[in-house]
């Protein structure tokens, strides 16, 4: 079974720094993707959020902040890979396309489906006004193209079982040559955090392909995170999908929470990549 490749989902989009260990400056950003490297991290998944004071919560698309990010990781990591969210609402995509032309990343998440994205309260209520995630095929085709002009691989995010089955018409279309699958497990409204689902949505996947799981919630995500592992699949965490770890306690940051990962690839008898390893499993470019 091929070495497990870690990665890292650093910050994410929204959550308060106030409240949470989410890095937001390029130099928190560089010191916590610094210990998830440490951990075994060879890919960073970012965001970028709002410099302003105060204003960490909200979302950048300012290439100029997606650089002074992306530089000051890679310095911090020798051989790191970046992979950059591209999610908007509506159809405006010329931001995301702009942080990929300024950085290009090795890799771009590029979310393949549209869902309607919910989540009630206890009390019966709407969490937010009920919102729909817009991925229509115009769309994810604008992504593709400003990926395929840098030479980013696209990282298919999948929330539901149709969007895993549509990446192999995108690849019949010609619309990419490459798969390489999320599957998005524990929003409220897509697929749930399963482990017996997770083996179904490999039948459905490009046989050829690598994949892993975004897993949101607490610690019974673990589980799941576990037969990743045993699957043979890539693995990914970070205080964007969840703040706590196995045993249940919140964790300190993203290092700790890597090192939880590692040691799951380690169970199923895997070895942890190196970025190096990486790149030559995903066939991505040797680090300059």
């Amino acid at each position: 079974m091929d070495k497990a490749i870690l990665t890292c989902a650093l910050n994410g989009v929204l959550t308060n720094p106030k409240q949470h260990p989410v890095p937001v400056t390029p130099a928190e950003m560089a010191a916590s993707a610094k210990q998830a490297y440490d951990a075994g991290a060879s890919i960073m998944h970012i965001h970028f959020r709002s410099q302003e004071p105060d204003m960490g919560h909200f979302p950048s698309w300012d290439p100029a902040v997606a650089a002074a990010c992306s530089e000051a990781i890679r310095e911090a990591c020798p051989g790191v890979i970046i992979n950059q969210t591209t999610g908007t609402v509506g159809p405006d995509v010329s931001g995301p396309i702009a942080c990929i032309e300024s950085i290009k990343p090795e890799i771009a998440a590029c979310n393949a489906g549209s869902l309607n994205y919910l989540k009630v309260r206890r009390d019966g209520n709407w969490a937010w006004p009920p919102m729909l995630f817009d991925n229509p095929v115009e769309k994810v085709q604008q992504m593709l193209t400003a990926m395929q002009t840098v030479g980013a691989r696209p990282e298919f995010e999948c929330f539901d079982v149709g969007i895993v089955r549509s990446i192999e018409l995108y690849k019949r279309t010609g619309m990419t040559e490459t798969a390489q699958y999320n599957f998005v497990m524990g929003v409220a409204s897509g697929m749930p955090v399963d482990s017996d689902l997770l083996k179904l949505l490999l039948k459905y996947k490009d046989q050829e392909s690598t994949w892993q799981c975004t897993l949101i919630g607490r610690q019974e995500i673990w589980d799941v995170h576990q037969s990743t592992a045993e699957l043979g699949g890539m693995l990914r965490t970070g205080v964007e999908d969840t703040f706590y770890l196995p045993s249940g306690e919140r964790t300190s940051g993203n290092g700790q929470l890597i090192e939880h990962l590692a040691a799951c690839a380690k169970r199923a008898g895997r070895a942890v990549a190196s970025p190096a390893d990486a790149r030559e499993i995903l066939g991505l470019k040797a680090a300059a």
